[in-house]
């Protein structure tokens, strides 16, 4: 029987779509699951790419089924089975086999897990993929970290099955050990923030004019006609448009807002903080999400204060367009902090992290895909020395245009009492970050002050103590 090129283990949704996906462009792949009735199963439903398909009832049948050096994807649930997987492949596979997974692990354990089989014969690649069902049946952002030679044995099934950009492949190995995982983390919280204020968004019209979902839905789809042609906003249009089949209403309104979230944010901000690099839009976001799963603290809350929230009495028109440049604005804040975030890790671990290529590869098939990281990819590439997105020349004019409307955005809706926690964080990142002389000095001088921690002068180098005395 023919080889397969690659095996895959684990069936679940991901997994099913990931090898349907690889099958489809031409590559013979091995399958198994732990529930080994499942790969029956996976290749009976595969219709005609089930000749493709070489369904495996044992780790050591996959092992058999594929051409060395043979490469193995796991897409099982992230931690602890992502370990017993490896071990247990550790003892079916030979030197020069390449364990990839595929999963959304925390990098650290990356780095732990690519450290650990270094020197056995076995090469480990992480690897980001990003999509969703979708992505992973058609073409996801697959971002891949590991050695190049490991990557170079799996590159042409992996830019095979990716999503393309104008006919290039949404697809890269983007440093050793967990850079891939790092960078598809820092995607997943520029995905955090940017959902985040599109909700605020969608909150100001629902509350603040009192408009419905089907009146905002096409608001958002003409929003896609233009600078906010982004993925997140057309399935909001779509989202919004839509109606729940039981009650006939919006299905938006009949469903219970508190969000979910599976670490990947919280990991960022905590890298970010790690780093000593700001990303408040990021870390507002996470804690929306946070707050949002307090629903019984919420409605104790709202009943011991009330909710005064004010309908918003600017023209409609007007404010419909401060809104748009507004939510770009903000958007831009957050991809600028995401980047600057993966810029500040090369260093200290070792990456290069190749920012215009992490742009190009999230031009199509990921979450955040967008029609700015055209422009995003461009601009890094032209100044190597850029890592904040701020300061690239295209960007400082289209934040010069939006600013003043995130700026009228985030006052109308403090007015009027309206939550606009990742906006409202973008925009006073903004001003800080573009303000010379900010207040700090205040801070120097009160630690000096109770600490004798010193302070830095404006005239004079070195450390200084202020004339406080004794009485503190």
């Amino acid at each position: 029987m023919e080889k397969a090129e690659i095996g895959l283990i684990g069936l679940g949704t991901m997994g099913s779509s990931l090898a349907l996906n690889i099958a489809e462009k031409g590559h013979r792949i091995a399958v198994f699951n732990r529930t080994v009735s499942r790969v029956d199963t996976f290749k009976a439903e595969a219709g005609p790419l089930a000749d493709r398909i070489v369904p495996c009832h044992s780790l050591a049948e996959l092992a058999e089924a594929i051409r060395p050096p043979r490469p193995v994807i796991i897409m099982v649930v992230a931690g602890k089975p992502v370990d017993e997987q490896i071990a247990a492949l550790r003892e079916m596979l030979s030197a020069g086999d390449i364990v990839i997974d595929a999963g959304n692990a925390n990098f650290h354990d990356t780095v732990r897990r690519f450290n650990e089989l270094e020197g056995s014969g076995l090469a480990f690649i992480g690897m980001g993929v990003s999509g969703g069902k979708e992505g992973a049946r058609h073409g996801p952002s697959i971002m891949a970290g590991g050695t190049e030679e490991s990557w170079r044995r799996v590159e042409n099934v992996l830019t095979a099955i990716s999503a393309k950009f104008k006919g290039e492949p949404c697809a890269a190995w983007l440093g050793p050990d967990g850079a891939g995982h790092f960078v598809k983390t820092i995607h997943n919280s520029i995905e955090y923030a940017d959902m985040q204020m599109i909700a605020e968004i969608y909150g100001i019209l629902r509350d603040g004019l009192g408009m419905g979902a089907k009146e905002i839905a096409p608001i958002f789809a003409g929003w896609t006609e233009g600078r906010l042609n982004s993925y997140l906003i057309e399935i909001a249009a779509r989202v919004l448009g839509a109606d729940d089949a039981k009650t006939g209403e919006p299905v938006v309104d009949i469903i219970l807002d508190r969000a979910g979230q599976k670490g990947t944010g919280k990991w960022s901000v905590i890298e970010a903080q790690q780093l000593g690099i700001p990303a408040t839009a990021i870390e507002a976001a996470v804690a929306a999400r946070v707050l949002s799963s307090m629903k019984g603290e919420r409605l104790a809350a709202e009943n011991a204060y009330g909710r005064n929230v004010s309908r918003i009495s600017e023209p409609k028109k007007a404010l419909l367009k401060h809104l748009e440049l507004g939510l770009l604005a903000g958007k831009i804040a957050a991809y600028a902090q995401g980047f600057a975030v993966m810029a500040g890790a090369s260093k200290p671990f070792g990456w290069n992290l190749p920012l215009p290529t992490i742009a190009r590869i999230w031009r199509a098939g990921c979450i955040i895909r967008s029609q700015m990281l055209d422009q995003m990819a461009e601009a890094f590439g032209k100044d190597a020395a850029t890592t904040n997105l701020l300061m690239a020349p295209t960007f400082v004019r289209m934040m010069n245009e939006a600013h003043p409307s995130l700026r009228r955005i985030v006052a109308v809706a403090a007015e009027a009492g309206l939550p606009v926690p990742a906006l409202s964080s973008a925009l006073a990142y903004f001003d800080a970050y573009r303000q010379g002389r900010g207040t700090s000095n205040l801070i120097q001088a009160q630690r000096d002050f109770f600490g004798a921690h010193g302070f830095e002068r404006i005239d004079t180098p070195g450390a200084h103590h202020g004339p406080w005395g004794h009485d503190q």
